[in-house]
């Protein structure tokens, strides 16, 4: 998220420059360095941004970079604000300090105060970012965009073999797929591909498995291969591992028309099934490149696809997908038990009814409830059930984080801080997909790309979100188009950890995470009234939704707020006129 605040800064100090603002108000130098420190930071963010999951100081350190560049945000807007106000007044800006204008001087006593404090604002605060951009010299970060990795790393590595003998839960999703495989696609003289679609954790790779495992699939198809994909779908490399699956060997180096020609060999005429597990490429062309070449095969030759992105399945499958749902809550609790109940164990009843309020943290997600069983294998104190009951399912493991840290990390920039503003929202939340565009753009991370409106791209934004998995259980109006979402509770869980800077209150008991965490920037307000001294703690909001409560005084002294919902209360009106960030548009009632 970092990086798209970032970007927006880095836009901001841009418009400054050209409309020679900086000029004007006399800190034209500090605009430039700003502009380098930023474009130096930026070169290690991507590195940072995947690190933090790891390394609680490198997070920390990306909070602190947030900070300063909300800060900044706020000089360069008032910057903004002070070039509205004159321009209405008739002043002209030119660099030379020489104005054209009905009366007005820039040697005003009001402007002289202004051009100092702004002025002196902006010294501290490069002063400050140069500080920052010094501190991740400790951290080792490597100074360039990442580029796509060749290859898979060791962790995300999958194969053919049954890695879960015990798979509950997905019965019916299996048969269905077997029966596609042995006589639906078996007529079919086209290659058929059938992709699976879910969360990170859901099982898609345990069930591709399953069923390339299967008596029934193993007497129809040979061969049937495994690709472990990743995000390295390289024509060559693909071509090269596809070979090495099917002969056995290991493939010579050779340039690409010759492995191509080695490969159509080995499948020609052959009813296949090749799974290629954990796709991310959505480039339509890098799949048709590949298809062209496995289009060699037999009637009812076949793939199979793993994927996270709907995006993906819609490229290369050549029949709807199967969206794998959540399991029940007893599905949950079968997979949670076999793992935390040593075979022929007597369950103490206790932790049975302790277990099955844990199940629910899982939200039906299989590897959650693995997860969570193994932790309590050898545990049988019941403070140390209820322990896990009653704690952060994030804060417990490390091991449920890389499944779903990946979705995160493959978002494009804007998509990473839009996404990370959903924490604005309480878990089981039905929420408006029209307000959260609106949301997005009142808070500037969205705009006009010149051809579409800042709406349209919010739309856009939304529907890449929801193809890679993040929101879930539409409702649509009597036309087609999409009203309302949700958000599973672990993808609402990773939202908040790379969002540390946005809170959702629903409860009095959630109040001391305004005192742990000070960086506070959106904030809504589900059912609770903040007390002006603790609200005092929030020094640089942005963000205040209060939803069902009446608005405490001390809000509008926010002097960062760009966006206000609560109930009227007319005493305070007359005080919102002094919010210099906040637009019409962005006061709303509730």
């Amino acid at each position: 998220m970092a990086e798209a605040v970032i970007e927006v800064v880095l836009g901001n100090l841009n418009s400054l420059v050209q409309k020679e603002l900086g000029l004007f108000l006399g800190f034209d130098q500090d605009l430039e360095r700003l502009a380098s420190v930023f474009t130096t930071i930026k070169a290690t963010l991507a590195d940072a941004e995947e690190q933090q999951f790891s390394n609680r100081s490198i997070k920390d350190w990306l909070q602190k970079l947030k900070e300063a560049a909300y800060i900044l945000d706020d000089i360069l807007d008032e910057c903004a604000y002070e070039a509205l106000r004159l321009e209405y007044q008739g002043v002209k800006l030119c660099p030379s300090n020489k104005v054209k204008c009905s009366g007005f001087s820039t040697f005003h006593p009001k402007r002289t105060v202004f051009r100092y404090k702004i002025a002196k604002k902006m010294k501290r605060i490069c002063e400050r970012l140069e500080e920052i951009a010094d501190e991740r010299t400790r951290f080792h970060l490597a100074e360039m965009v990442p580029e796509r990795r060749s290859g898979v790393i060791e962790w995300r590595q999958t194969s053919s073999f049954i890695s879960e003998p015990h798979v509950y839960g997905r019965e019916e999703d299996r048969d269905k797929l077997i029966d596609f495989l042995v006589h639906d696609a078996s007529h079919d003289e086209n290659l058929s591909v059938y992709p699976i679609i879910g969360l990170g954790g859901l099982g898609k790779t345990t069930l591709s498995q399953l069923i390339l495992n299967h008596e029934r699939v193993r007497k129809h198809f040979e061969p049937r291969v495994w690709i472990c994909v990743s995000e390295d779908f390289g024509l060559r490399r693909m071509t090269k591992a596809i070979i090495e699956a099917v002969s056995g060997h290991a493939c010579e180096d050779l340039d690409l028309d010759p492995l191509q020609r080695k490969l159509q060999d080995l499948l020609q005429n052959k009813r296949y099934l090749l799974v290629l597990d954990d796709v991310w490429d959505d480039d339509p062309e890098s799949w048709e490149r590949l298809k062209s070449v496995l289009a060699c095969g037999a009637l009812g030759a076949s793939v199979l696809v793993t994927t996270r992105l709907t995006k993906v399945a819609a490229i290369m499958g050549t029949v709807p997908p199967l969206e794998l749902s959540n399991l029940s809550d007893n599905d949950c609790w079968r997979l949670f038990k076999h793992r935390a109940f040593v075979a022929d164990e007597v369950e103490q009843e206790e932790l049975v009814v302790i277990g099955k309020e844990i199940v629910k943290k899982c939200g039906g997600v299989p590897l959650a409830a693995k997860v969570l069983g193994g932790l309590l294998r050898f545990k049988r104190e019941v403070r140390e059930w209820l322990k896990v009951k009653e704690s952060n399912i994030w804060g417990l493991t490390h091991n449920i984080m890389p499944a779903l840290r990946l979705s995160y990390l493959n978002l494009p920039i804007h998509l990473k801080q839009c996404f990370a503003y959903c924490a604005i929202f309480p878990k089981d939340e039905r929420i408006e997909k029209q307000y959260l565009v609106e949301l997005w753009m009142t808070n500037g991370f969205i705009s006009s790309d010149g051809k579409l409106d800042a709406e349209d791209v919010g739309d856009g934004i939304w529907n890449e979100l929801y193809w890679r998995s993040f929101f879930q259980d539409i409702e649509k109006d009597e036309f087609g188009e999409v009203e309302s979402f949700k958000m599973h509770d672990l993808v609402c869980d990773l939202a908040q950890f790379v969002a540390e800077e946005v809170c959702c209150i629903t409860k009095d008991d959630d109040i001391h995470a305004l005192f742990e965490r000070k960086r506070i920037h959106h904030f809504s307000d589900y059912g609770w009234e903040l007390h002006p001294a603790q609200l005092h703690q929030v020094k640089s909001l942005r963000t205040y939704l209060g939803k069902n409560v009446q608005l405490s005084p001390d809000v509008v002294k926010r002097y960062s707020l760009r966006l206000l919902q609560f109930k009227p209360r007319k005493e305070f009106l007359s005080a919102i006129g002094d919010l210099k960030h906040l637009s019409c548009r962005t006061v709303w009632y509730a």
